[in-house]
């Protein structure tokens, strides 16, 4: 990277694109030039509409208003995921944001749920997390609590089109300085010495040279597939999903305050709903269900015409071997596809970013031992996710042959032995940064029906008596909470009035 002002070249537009353009034009300073090139006649998946609150403080680190953003991007708000059929069908959990109970001393809500379980005192896991409270009624809040100070606020996310959130972003981001060039790029040219990218041709001889890129080209990875050569690791042995096909219908309100995946025979449908119109999936495995007859599940399940034709679309659950090589990194599809079932394809391309602000490279500067540590960064959170992903589809007691061969696939070392641990002693270790909380794994174990054999000692130090009257106490401060809140529709209709 030469010394003097640093040129960031941004290969591909969407939701990717936009969110690196927005962010480092904002926090890397004028020393730091941002383009981006995208071309109309290339399309975008578009899909990943579901988030988790994290991108809450993405907005907010870009001064972007909640409620600007809702009305521009058809929002509703998310406390978190309805699974449905995951561990046999007519079975529903919530995998909600935020807590789950409250700790007692040094003893884990989860030992005190489990030992009141064994002795009939207990309702459901869900009934003592407040997002899941309001989820089932539909309800929705911003802000501190209205009944007790001792209840946190609401954790939630958002449901928006991808779309609508890539064009907000691009407002903002060329106001703010960032370069837009429209047109194809037809090859990626590479100096001969040190392997470095130093320009990417665009039809129209046209040439973009570059310090540093940005690969938000999605599947087709032109910079760190194509040109750099980096490899893949291919996870279809634990996640064989391989096709998904979808289609949007119909607002349906009232809207619910939540995602929906529900189980099917070969995979899983997603419904998000939006304030314009609700998005609609179906994953799938390919050796288990043929295109054709997904694309007619998907109709048959939407319970009616879509308002658009459906869209076919292929990959492989896996990563780049480097998600940084050279002066590339790659962002969003271009570095791996962790299928959407826990709503963190956009989250992946935000803690991108934040990783390449942290680990910017100086220009002039060695950027080796940079890329390494960004690497290895993206190696622990791509792996951790995925674990979380193969637990859902491995605990199941479904029939199809789809759903038997998950049960007999292998495990990852690393989440054999979580399980292990889980089911001796009701112990859930979150190390270093991993996205998914103790909270989360908690919820998704007991929602497919992995129960511990025992719990903590500790929790047989509390009477039945109190332990029952703790559990009482605590759902009903949640429920008296929830019943202060507005109708979820109602939530978002007054964040529209404010202009």
């Amino acid at each position: 990277m030469a010394q003097g002002r640093t040129r960031i070249v941004i290969a591909g537009g969407g939701s990717a694109g936009w969110m690196a353009a927005a962010a480092l034009r904002r926090f890397l300073g004028p020393d730091h030039a941002v383009c981006l090139i995208e071309s109309e006649a290339v399309g975008t998946v578009g899909v990943g509409e579901a988030t988790i609150p994290q991108l809450r403080l993405f907005n907010a680190a870009l001064g972007i208003d909640e409620d600007e953003f809702m009305r521009a991007c058809g929002g509703s708000f998310k406390l978190g995921i309805q699974f449905d059929g995951w561990r046999k069908p007519g079975e529903v959990y919530l995998h909600a944001f935020g807590n789950v109970g409250r700790d007692v001393g040094l003893t884990g809500f989860q030992h005190l749920w489990l030992r009141a379980r064994s002795l009939e005192l207990a309702g459901e896991l869900g009934d003592y997390c407040l997002n899941a409270v309001a989820a089932d009624a539909g309800r929705m809040h911003r802000g501190a609590a209205l009944t007790a100070k001792a209840i946190p606020p609401l954790p939630y996310a958002f449901h928006f089109d991808a779309a609508l959130y890539a064009a907000f972003l691009r407002r903002r981001a060329e106001t703010g300085g960032v370069v837009r060039h429209e047109g194809r790029i037809l090859s990626v040219e590479r100096d001969g010495e040190s392997g470095e990218v130093r320009a990417l041709l665009l039809e129209g001889d046209r040439r973009i040279e570059g310090d540093f890129f940005v690969d938000c080209t999605g599947f087709r990875a032109l910079l760190i597939g194509d040109a750099l050569g980096v490899g893949y690791r291919d996870w279809r042995r634990w996640l064989p999903c391989d096709r998904a096909v979808a289609a949007p219908s119909a607002a349906m309100p009232p809207l619910p305050p939540y995602t929906r995946a529900t189980a099917h025979e070969a995979g899983w449908q997603w419904r998000i709903p939006l304030q314009h119109r609700t998005g609609n999936g179906l994953v799938y495995c390919s050796d288990y269900l043929d295109d054709d007859a997904a694309e007619a599940m998907l109709v048959d399940l939407i319970g009616g015409s879509p308002s658009a034709p459906p869209r076919r679309l292929r990959f492989v659950t896996g990563m780049r071997e480097r998600g940084w090589c050279h002066n590339v990194v790659a962002m969003g599809l271009s570095s791996g596809f962790l299928e959407p079932l826990e709503s963190t394809s956009i989250h992946l391309i935000q803690t991108a970013i934040s990783r390449l602000l942290q680990l910017f490279p100086r220009a002039g500067g060695d950027s080796a031992a940079l890329r390494r540590e960004y690497n290895r960064q993206l190696d622990f959170e791509m792996a951790r996710i995925r674990d979380f992903l193969i637990l859902h589809y491995w605990a199941n007691e479904r029939s199809e042959p789809f759903w038997v061969d998950r049960r007999a696939a292998g495990l990852p070392d690393s989440l054999a032995e979580r399980i292990a641990l889980w089911r001796d002693s009701a112990v859930i270790v979150r190390e270093h940064e991993e996205l998914f909380t103790e909270a989360g794994w908690i919820q998704v174990l007991i929602g497919q029906g992995v129960i511990p054999h025992s719990w903590h000692p500790l929790a047989d130090t509390i009477s039945a008596e109190e332990l029952s009257e703790y559990l009482v106490t605590l759902n009903t401060l949640y429920r008296r909470e929830v019943a202060r809140y507005a109708d979820h529709d109602a939530t978002i209709a007054a964040g529209s009035a404010m202009r």
